[in-house]
């Protein structure tokens, strides 16, 4: 048996074990590691007497995989973009910021909604958890909504696709994992981020006014706030902008000049910046002590898939299914455009079944050399590449879209996990009824996306000026 038929086997085995419920990180462990016992093993003519030769070189090499890969600076900035969301909740900024939009917002048609939307694309600004962007909005916004008449399935469903932001808008923690394995520049990604975010907002934000013009009744605008009480509720938001303007300046500095330092660096000053405004306001020990906890059992989460999935990317190397793939990718006759829309649309499929981390680990060992060579390469330069962008701007490009899809497939049915978070904080909410007030969010995220893939300058614009 070759490498790329035991690779197949593997990676259908894997497959097979996540289907029955097993957890992405143990599975994609599992797999890589009967993966590179088996070719080791078949290497030595499959005898019996080789297999505990196979299994010690299969254990050694899967065992430099977590100090090797997990030890890097650029990791170090997802537990601190995770700690600034939660210290940011303690600190009542979350109350804040979605106050301040209601009075600004909320006069047009579906304002409630519309203020929800971009409090929590404010709120992704310094949190890359989209699940606790969901977990912090279910407990603020869906009362203010339920009060004034929204349909609490909608309402729902405002918030679950409204905390899908925090997947794109930096401080994001996907795109840090994607620029870790493919090796790209994280501030680069960093920076793409911002402008497809604040896009995503403004989409849902006009989708919920188009609803609300044409159902009757549908989310009746706030209105009454005197220009004094708009003006009175921007400063308690304002650390929210000091932390924007913080990171960006250590990833891009756009007086001219070297940026202040490194993201991870901007990210940890970021954290004790919200740290001091927590503990101004009045934030108690104990309340610490859930941040802490609470990011600390995130971060471990994330790392524990990231290992795991990382043996499984080292045996794919030893099986070199990424470069079979990529040869089979480039050989078809067709548009190297609708191979993109292709895949895709299987991202949007497989996120059906699995969380959105460990979607994008599995796949993009594969899928990302495969792109890259439809490009013409990883260095292949703007002139002569297929999608009209040099390598490292075509990675950013497709980083952004694989991650627009993995917000997309955070609500979608069966395992939406935002989606679950909402009806987790509200007793009164069914999973089912968040399932359903998220439906019309779909349209708008597939308009996104198209609008992302037609016109690659809206992602590329920030990264192109560093």
């Amino acid at each position: 048996m070759t490498s790329i038929e035991i690779g197949l086997w593997v990676t259908g085995g894997m497959l097979v074990f996540v289907v029955l419920g097993m957890r992405v990180a143990f599975a994609a462990g599992l797999a890589g590691m009967i993966g590179l016992i088996w070719i080791f093993w078949s290497k030595k003519g499959m005898d019996p007497e080789d297999f505990g030769w196979a299994l010690t070189v299969a254990v050694k090499t899967a065992g430099q995989v977590p100090h090797s890969k997990i030890a890097s600076q650029a990791l170090s900035l997802i537990p601190t973009f995770i700690l600034i969301g939660y210290l940011a909740y303690y600190a009542g900024l979350t109350r804040a910021l979605f106050e301040a939009a209601k009075r600004w917002i909320a006069w047009v048609p579906g304002g409630l909604a519309v203020s929800t939307v971009f409090a929590t694309a404010g709120f992704a600004a310094v949190s890359g958890a989209s699940v606790a962007t969901a977990a912090v909005f279910a407990r603020i916004a869906i009362p203010e909504m339920l009060k004034i008449g929204y349909d609490k399935r909608f309402a729902a469903g405002v918030v679950a696709a409204g905390g899908t932001l925090a997947s794109l808008i930096p401080p994001s923690a996907i795109l840090v994992i994607y620029a870790i394995i493919v090796e790209q520049d994280v501030g680069k990604l960093l920076l793409a981020g911002f402008v497809p975010g604040a896009f995503s907002a403004v989409i849902y934000g006009l989708l919920i006014v188009a609803l609300a013009l044409v159902i009757p009744n549908f989310g009746p605008p706030v209105r009454g706030f005197t220009w004094k009480e708009r003006l009175v509720s921007l400063p308690p938001a304002l650390p929210i902008v000091a932390v924007v303007v913080i990171i960006i300046m250590f990833v891009y500095n756009p007086f001219g000049g070297d940026a202040w330092g490194t993201p991870t660096e901007g990210g940890a000053i970021g954290a004790f910046i919200v740290f001091c405004m927590a503990v101004y306001r009045g934030m108690r020990w104990n309340e610490l002590r859930d941040a802490l906890i609470e990011t600390a059992k995130l971060s471990a989460m994330i790392f524990t898939i990231i290992w795991g999935v990382l043996i499984y990317v080292r045996f794919l190397g030893f099986a070199d299914l990424p470069g079979a793939f990529s040869d089979w990718i480039t050989s078809l006759t067709v548009s190297p455009m609708l191979i993109l829309i292709c895949i895709l649309l299987a991202y949007a499929v497989l996120g059906m079944f699995m969380d959105a981390i460990g979607m994008l680990l599995l796949t993009l060992p594969v899928v990302y050399p495969a792109v890259m060579a439809l490009n013409g390469g990883e260095f292949v330069s703007a002139a002569d590449s297929t999608f009209g962008m040099s390598g490292p701007m075509c990675a950013i490009w497709f980083g952004i879209l694989v991650v627009k899809m993995a917000e997309f497939c955070l609500i979608t049915p069966p395992i939406g996990l935002n989606c679950f978070v909402v009806a987790g904080v509200r007793d009164d909410i069914s999973v089912q009824d968040v399932f359903r007030g998220v439906t019309p969010f779909f349209i708008a995220d597939a308009i996104t996306i198209a609008l992302l893939v037609a016109f690659p300058a809206i992602v590329l614009w920030l990264p192109s000026l560093v």
